[in-house]
């Protein structure tokens, strides 16, 4: 009964200790990528705007929002540098059915029967 309570903490204040550690690991990471900018990253803000960093200096990050629209931002704004590769994928990914369709009954896009709400 007497190592009850001491057994208790170690088993509380080990879950405690770990989540710790892996939430500094994520801050350093986090601070990593926003001290790393450079011009051209395409970045999301934390309050989720896209944007284009056009300008640095040591605490701040000027984004280009719009075409010739530029905002100011403080570094510890950005949350993630966005990886456009996989949405590219994505779209080429998709399947053109159409010629196929055509092809296989032998009309061409102008005899193909139109459908019309009536």
């Amino acid at each position: 009964m007497d190592l009850l309570l001491p057994l208790l903490l170690v088993a509380l204040l080990i879950p405690m200790f770990l989540g710790v550690r892996r939430q500094k690991r994520e801050m350093a990471k986090v601070t990593e990528m926003q001290d790393n900018l450079k011009v051209g990253d395409r970045v999301i803000t934390t309050s989720g705007l896209y944007g284009t960093v056009v300008d640095t200096d040591d605490t701040s990050v000027d984004l280009e929002i719009a075409e010739d629209v530029v905002t100011t931002w403080s570094r510890a704004a950005i949350r993630e540098i966005r990886n456009d590769d996989v949405a590219d994928t994505t779209e080429d990914s998709t399947p053109d059915t159409a010629p196929a369709a055509t092809e296989a009954t032998g009309e061409t896009a102008d005899e193909a029967p139109r459908l019309t709400k009536d």
